[in-house]
């Protein structure tokens, strides 16, 4: 839509339900539904592949301690070498190749996953080397020897988190930055997630169903082979569909003045002599920037500090890997649908409270949440007389408990956290909005996550398990989200500055 295309107010009381409820008008729809499904799929990967990785990594090392030591020495790593392979591509490459190229690399490794790696991982894995290592090395470091024991495992945890922070977060959204306006941007981005969560509730019906297809083969690893493969060919099919979706865009909505204004479609080729090093440098001597990247590294480490704990409950609720693919295929079921809800509600918040108030939910509801979490993980004694009296388990309800925290965490997230970071952007110019938003969501939020995890692996060496340092991880969670409004409030005066409030108001 060009600038001189204007939404009127809603006068009349079902022209204002319609505009809460669905708030995209008439030749909108040509570069919006595209849009949608094509973040929808990208997320229906993402959760499938969050679900798969957990449960490979959980189950092989029965416990989520690796997870710990994954997130600080494998993904934090990657991300920082893609950003840095990225960075370069991106000055020799058109920006749609580099998108062509970026999706096919994670889909490869998927396909070459299902049809290789994972059928022989018993002749592929180094078990007598990797056993020899934990009885030679501290107690401490068994995580990090199975990082190495299992490391077709950890490549695939890797990838899968980086398909999140790459293709969403990065890729995605660089696309509907350069296309959307602030004005469109305040309709459009809450309702980008609508019909994307019931995508992901769609993605745990299929985990689950997926899940019970090799239960009647006795072998454990053949039997959850089965369901691997389904769902390694669902995604890669995903995968392919998101690239034609790019190219529909960038061929027939993208030239159209009537959808895009001419002045903000992405450019054929874009030349920005920024390396690795003065990226980082950017964002650190930026302080709008640097606002933004404290937001999203304070809510990795908040939201880690609850998941990691939950995880380990739940592998120890579920030990059976086809068992636990159906469990997260359950959860991701409920966060998609709970998500939609919210974002019902967080869209109607954002255009009618303003930025800031939106942007203060996410971390009150993370920090309220996962301090009841926490409370009952750590008088997990006199939860134990509670709940017997409800006919279950002490286990059983910490890990409901849990999987509530971790579904509210990520649905205001989606519905509320994701649209109005993503805001900020738009008043910037575009190299902050291509490098400095490189770093901000690939390194950045990766930081966020290993943060969390380097803190639980001091924890894990020098105080004891995951039970015992429970208390030392919600007192930093207190902190962080502390930190994080802070943030918000500081972020909100130079939005205002930067004219982001006046092109809301629009």
């Amino acid at each position: 839509m060009n600038k001189n295309m204007h939404v009127d107010p809603p006068k009349s009381a079902l022209a204002k339900i319609r505009m809460f409820l669905w708030p995209i008008y008439g030749r909108e729809h040509l570069k919006f539904l595209p849009m949608t499904l094509m973040i929808s799929l990208i997320l229906f990967n993402y959760t499938v592949l969050r679900n798969m990785k957990d449960t490979l990594v959980i189950t092989a090392t029965e416990g989520s301690e690796v997870i710990v030591f994954l997130k600080s020495w494998g993904v934090l790593p990657s991300a920082i070498l893609f950003f840095f392979i990225y960075s370069k591509l991106s000055n020799l490459l058109k920006r749609q190749t580099l998108f062509y190229v970026t999706v096919s690399f994670f889909l490869l490794y998927f396909a070459v996953f299902a049809l290789v790696l994972y059928p022989h991982q018993t002749l592929l894995h180094p078990h007598q080397s990797a056993d020899w290592l934990i009885t030679h090395l501290p107690a401490g470091l068994k995580s990090f020897v199975n990082m190495y024991k299992y490391w077709s495992f950890s490549i695939f945890y890797i990838l899968a988190e980086l398909w999140g922070s790459v293709v969403s977060a990065l890729l995605f959204w660089q696309l509907a930055n350069s296309i959307v306006k602030v004005s469109e941007a305040k309709r459009f981005y809450a309702h980008f997630y609508l019909l994307a969560n019931l995508a992901t509730a769609f993605s745990g019906i299929v985990s689950a169903h997926f899940s019970k297809k090799g239960m009647n083969i006795e072998d454990p690893i053949a039997s959850y082979g089965v369901t691997v493969n389904y769902l390694v060919w669902t995604v890669v099919g995903c995968g392919l569909v998101v690239m034609f979706l790019y190219y529909y865009l960038d061929k027939y909505v993208i030239p159209d003045p009537t959808l895009v204004d001419p002045s903000e479609s992405l450019p054929t080729k874009k030349k920005l002599k920024m390396g690795m090093k003065d990226s980082i440098n950017f964002i650190l001597h930026n302080k709008y920037l640097g606002w933004i990247a404290l937001l999203v590294i304070c809510y990795g480490i908040s939201i880690n500090l609850v998941e990691v704990a939950w995880k380990n409950q739940v592998g120890l609720f579920l030990p059976n890997p086809s068992d636990k693919q159906a469990f997260f295929g359950m959860y991701s079921t409920i966060a998609g649908l709970s998500t939609v809800a919210v974002i019902l509600i967080g869209g109607g918040l954002m255009r009618w409270l303003g930025w800031k108030v939106a942007a203060l939910l996410t971390p009150i509801v993370i920090g309220v949440t996962g301090s009841l979490f926490f409370y009952f993980m750590i008088f997990d004694k006199s939860a134990a007389a509670l709940v017997t009296g409800l006919g279950t388990t002490a286990l059983a309800f910490a890990v409901y408990m849990g999987a509530l925290q971790v579904i509210l965490s990520k649905s205001t997230k989606y519905a509320l956290f994701d649209p109005t970071k993503e805001m900020t952007y738009i008043p910037l110019d575009e190299e902050s909005k291509v490098k400095g938003k490189a770093a901000v969501d690939v390194v950045g939020g990766r930081l966020g996550k290993a943060g969390g995890a380097f803190l639980q692996q001091a924890m894990l060496i020098f105080i004891g398990p995951m039970a015992v340092i429970a208390p030392y991880s919600a007192i930093a969670m207190i902190i962080f989200v502390l930190i994080w409004i802070v943030a918000v409030f500081k972020l909100h005066t130079l939005f205002v500055q930067a004219g982001g409030e006046k092109a809301w108001n629009e």
